[in-house]
């Protein structure tokens, strides 16, 4: 399957970051990636403003819906809409520890109910004729990681899923903020490998503290058939995915950084006609030059000027300018 190619490196969903404007970026960086978008929870997907927020534009393809729940029933109503929309994927969160997610009853506290997450799957597999995929964790609190994932996903896998993203950390509900269990809980790459010859029939990506290629391929090359990359993504998208194309997928196609700001302005240009604000693009762009000469003064000028009314492309090409002229 065509997706699960895609699915050798993605981009993980991410709350506030991974919006509709980020993805779009990041296809302008590569053809082949597959982008995630935030979680949406399933009654806000049935009863909320759709175009708002799970809207997307047709060059984000390949591009997967997240979904917060553990109703099997909206799940499903929920992925029905998504495939009718056209999405490529649905995607289950099983793995975001946040409070509000908690008392929900989904994300990461779904790791300890195997069961329900596979009778949540089944039905969403059962109501679409996309993929239905599951991101989760390795496991929360004072479960044993090596105990709890295999059986995890040996129940679900048995409703129907074969590919997994799994970040490679546990999760505390208790006694950890979100931001801390994205950093704190001690990283096991190596458990997920070992979950690879366990599953050897199943798609197996990891997440979680990768911040490169380089140590993405070495993840490929030890088996695991793709990697999931976050805020390395986001915060130095160019170092991430402008070469991906060529070493992840043997595809030559690239492109500068410049070339991507280049094509960015008919989008930017778009947005601002239809009743968009600037910044609410360009803060996806400030780290594209992460690293390269003018990098800081392409930041400050985008951070005091984006905001500023009549703010557009030509703030973008006057940030550029800083770029080009440090290169010169």
């Amino acid at each position: 399957m065509q997706i699960h190619h895609n699915a050798r490196l993605s981009i993980a969903p991410m709350m506030d970051w991974t919006d509709r404007h980020c993805r779009y970026l990041h296809r302008l960086m590569s053809r082949h990636v597959l982008v995630y978008s935030e979680m949406v929870t399933a009654p806000a997907v049935i009863h909320g403003d759709r175009d708002r927020l799970i809207g997307y534009g047709p060059a984000e393809h390949p591009v997967a819906l997240q979904l917060g729940g553990s109703d099997p029933v909206l799940l499903a109503q929920a992925a029905r809409i998504a495939a009718d929309m056209g999405y490529d994927e649905v995607n289950l969160n099983c793995g975001c520890p946040s409070d509000r997610v908690q008392s929900g009853f989904f994300g990461a506290v779904l790791m300890e109910n195997p069961a329900l997450v596979a009778e949540c799957c089944a039905a969403m597999i059962a109501a679409v004729d996309i993929p239905v995929t599951v991101k989760c964790r390795i496991g929360v609190d004072d479960q044993t990681p090596s105990d709890v994932l295999p059986d995890f996903i040996a129940r679900v896998s048995a409703a129907g899923v074969d590919r997994f993203s799994i970040h490679a950390r546990k999760a505390w509900l208790q006694g950890l903020s979100p931001k801390e269990n994205r950093d704190i809980p001690p990283l096991d790459h190596d458990l997920v490998i070992a979950m690879k010859a366990l599953f050897p029939h199943l798609h197996l990506s990891v997440n979680g503290g990768i911040t490169s290629l380089d140590q993405a391929q070495d993840f490929l090359d030890r088996g695991l058939d793709g990697v999931m990359i976050g805020r390395a993504a986001y915060h130095t998208p160019c170092d991430i995915l402008l070469d991906a194309d060529a070493r992840i997928y043997a595809d030559p196609h690239g492109r500068s950084a410049e070339d991507v700001v280049h094509l960015m302005l008919p989008y930017i240009a778009e947005h601002l006609q239809n009743g968009g604000r600037l910044g609410q693009i360009t803060r996806h762009m400030l780290g594209m030059f992460q690293g390269r000469p003018g990098a800081k003064a392409w930041r400050r000028h985008l951070s005091e000027h984006a905001h500023q009314d009549g703010a557009g492309p030509q703030t973008v090409l006057a940030a550029l300018a800083h770029v080009t002229q440090a290169a010169a």
